[in-house]
């Protein structure tokens, strides 16, 4: 059995009139995550992550956003694209921890919500992903409400060949 591990990171800024869209929830605020796709930073940050773990270019290689392709793209697709480069390459997902950093909006109440959202596009169950939120304590630009990143980390397996003797 071999496993890898995989960290991602992304962070956006917030802008009025934009849809607020976390772990392929969407949030009714009057301000969301600026970017070219949907800014998604935490489906962003698992991608990075799971990407990383099997050794591909990052997510800004695999869709770039010079690419109109990509123009305002549901980022679980972009989930559902990177799980199908690692199933190319062997490799299956054990698990994903997530960290999202906001002061605004909670999103506490809606974590399981997520979880749902992203075991459908990353094809494993909601007890494989692990969410977590917590604030800036107002320090810097995330603790001044002007944007939102997020952490992620993530256990990748090879699966086995089998050779015949």
């Amino acid at each position: 059995m071999k496993l890898r591990i995989g960290q991602g990171y992304d962070i956006h800024p917030l802008k009025e009139g934009r849809p607020m869209i976390l772990g392929g929830v969407s949030f009714d605020t009057p301000y969301g995550l600026d970017g070219h796709s949907d800014a998604d930073a935490l489906t962003h940050a698992i991608c990075d992550s799971l990407l990383g773990a099997a050794g591909l270019e990052d997510i800004g290689h695999q869709f770039p956003n010079t690419d109109p392709r990509y123009k305002d793209i549901d980022s679980q697709e972009l989930l559902r694209e990177v799980v199908s480069k690692l199933g190319e390459k062997g490799f299956t997902i054990e698990n994903i921890d997530a960290t999202v950093v906001a002061e605004k909006p909670k999103i506490g109440s809606r974590i399981e919500e997520m979880k749902r959202r992203l075991s459908l596009s990353a094809n494993i169950s909601e007890e494989q992903i692990g969410i977590k939120a917590t604030t800036n304590e107002e320090l810097g630009a995330i603790g001044r409400g002007e944007g939102i990143a997020a952490y992620a980390s993530c256990l990748i397996q090879k699966k086995p060949t089998s050779t015949w003797s």
